[in-house]
């Protein structure tokens, strides 16, 4: 009995397996120069959101020093 159930998990992997390799076979990967591209945009946002928070948390510092000072 131990036997089947071994044999079936494995090949339910296998299943699992081939069914994932046929999905990324149907993917529309992006070109290089469309990857640089938006990675570019990712870090540019990265950094400005950075900047407004990092103003945001300034502020509020600032603020809540000055309120409770």
């Amino acid at each position: 009995m131990a036997k089947k159930t071994v044999a079936k998990k494995k090949k339910k992997s296998q299943g699992i397996f081939r069914e994932t390799i046929g999905e990324l076979r149907k993917v529309s990967w992006p070109s290089r120069e469309e990857a640089l591209g938006l990675t570019w945009v990712v870090i540019l946002v990265m950094i400005v959101m950075a900047a407004f928070l990092g103003s945001l948390d300034y502020l509020f510092i600032q603020f809540f020093a000055w309120l409770f000072a």
